[in-house]
């Protein structure tokens, strides 16, 4: 009898709460199953050329292929103790003519192994246009606000004045790395082939003397119907590196969208207060404390992230612990950590594309910070001014330096940013500057270099890329 799951039980979050529906489909233990139908039918089409098969059994396993028996397979598996074999034993029981060829000279992870290649690559190509999607957001949002100053933070410290959207940039830019890094792994991705227990094909050596068709015809009809190229050298499995190379590129980004979350959250602490994510009328903050708009979803994406990021370990484990020829103990983990880790970027994508629609950015607040701590970073074209009509370099920083202390204390106790009048009134810097021209340099909001242009023109550069 099939078990039933419902919230009685144990449910992953992955099962219901986090990832769409497609990538839950991918993953789930019916299209597996599909896959395999599909790939055992493959076998037998390419094995009917060198007479082993006959077209009515390639018919008739054609005919039964999409009837999947989860319970009779899960009764079958409780005898056995082999989920496969149990597969097996099921589409035979529904197939009286083509059941007993299924399965001809092939070892579990030519079946397996080529279905995961191939779940691999859809969940892959599930998640690139999701990631598009978010570029484009960023590449709107980057125009938008490229003209916007602001202050920038280092050792999360007030530094020198940016934009707003130069800082979209900088996450865009990790983004669009790794979408050109999954791109490439997606059109990268193979199967095992066809090459039996130990990757030596003797079984397929066996199967095919004194036939027309050699194991490599064979290997090269199959994996070609399934649109998937194969490694040309293997074990009994695919080698576990793809595996973790898929998983650090997800990791990758996800640090990538991990970061982003991070800065909005600091972003909208009411103690800085220019960011702030989607807030429902009636979404709730906090069961204690109703005044309380929480980064829920902010924090969601960092929760995930983190989670993503600790399966590339195991990930990295099975590849280097795949002794030999191969071992068994990676199988139990791949079972979780390659659906989660692809549900859960799944997730961070939507949830960061929802963010990103919904970001409110407040011109006020960035405009308030500017004006606080903006005067400091503006001392820097002070000295270098002065410097350039003849003053001593290091005695001008410390002329500027004293000042800005005087101006520093001020602020931490409430007061207005008194640093532009500090600077135009201070009598050392009067043999370089005049008062005027000292007050016209500390205005803080046009010290921000070439980034309007640099960033619009890279956000045409993520349009280009993602077409």
């Amino acid at each position: 009898m099939s078990i039933s799951f419902d919230h009685s039980r144990y449910l992953s979050p992955f099962s219901w709460r986090y990832g769409s529906e497609e990538m839950r489909a991918i993953w789930s233990e019916i299209h597996k199953r599909q896959l395999w139908r599909r790939i055992w039918i493959e076998i037998a089409r390419a094995q009917q050329p060198a007479g082993l098969v006959t077209a009515a059994q390639v018919t008739d396993l054609q005919a039964h292929a999409g009837q999947i028996d989860i319970g009779r397979a899960e009764a079958i598996e409780a005898e056995i103790q082999h989920d496969l074999m149990a597969e097996v034993k099921v589409f035979a029981e529904q197939c009286p003519v083509g059941g007993s060829i299924i399965h001809l000279g092939a070892t579990s992870a030519d079946i397996e192994d080529n279905a995961d290649a191939l779940r691999l690559r859809d969940s892959l190509r599930l998640l690139l246009p999701k990631l598009e999607r978010v570029l484009e957001c960023f590449a709107g949002l980057m125009v938008t606000y490229a003209n916007q100053p602001a202050i920038a933070f280092t050792h999360l410290q007030p530094a020198e004045p940016t934009t707003t959207g130069y800082r979209f940039a900088l996450y865009a830019q990790d983004l669009l790395e790794d979408y050109q890094s999954l791109k490439s792994i997606t059109e990268s991705i193979r199967g095992k082939g066809f090459k039996g227990a130990v990757g030596s094909r003797a079984s397929y050596t066996d199967l095919f003397e004194g036939t027309s068709v050699t194991p490599q015809q064979f290997e090269d009809q199959v994996m070609n119907a399934l649109e998937l190229p194969p490694y040309p050298i293997t074990g009994q499995t695919y080698p576990r590196k793809q595996d973790y190379t898929v998983l650090a590129a997800l990791g990758g980004l996800a640090g990538s969208l991990y970061k982003f979350a991070f800065d909005l959250r600091l972003l909208q602490s009411p103690v800085i207060g220019e960011w702030q994510e989607g807030f429902g009328a009636k979404q709730i903050g906090s069961s204690a404390m109703p005044f309380k708009r929480n980064p829920i979803n902010a924090e969601k994406m960092d929760s995930l992230a983190r989670f993503v990021a600790s399966l590339t370990q195991t990930a990295w484990g099975n590849a280097a612990h795949s002794l030999l020829e191969r071992t068994l103990d990676d199988s139990a983990n791949r079972r979780e950590i390659l659906p989660s880790a692809l549900l859960a970027c799944d997730e961070l994508l939507i949830i960061c594309e929802r963010i990103l629609k919904r970001l409110s950015v407040n011109a006020s607040a960035v405009a308030r910070n500017l004006a606080r701590y903006g005067l400091f970073s503006a001392t820097e074209r002070v000295m270098m001014a002065a410097v350039k009509n003849g003053a001593d370099r290091q005695e001008i920083h410390e002329v500027l330096r004293q000042l800005s202390m005087q101006a520093w204390e001020a602020v931490t106790n409430g007061h207005e940013n008194p640093l532009a009048a500090l600077v135009a009134e201070d009598a050392a810097l009067d043999k370089y500057l005049t008062p005027a021209a000292r007050m016209s340099l500390m205005e803080a909001s046009s010290h921000v270099g070439d980034t309007p242009e640099r960033t619009r023109a890279f956000a045409a550069h993520i349009r280009k890329t993602i077409g």
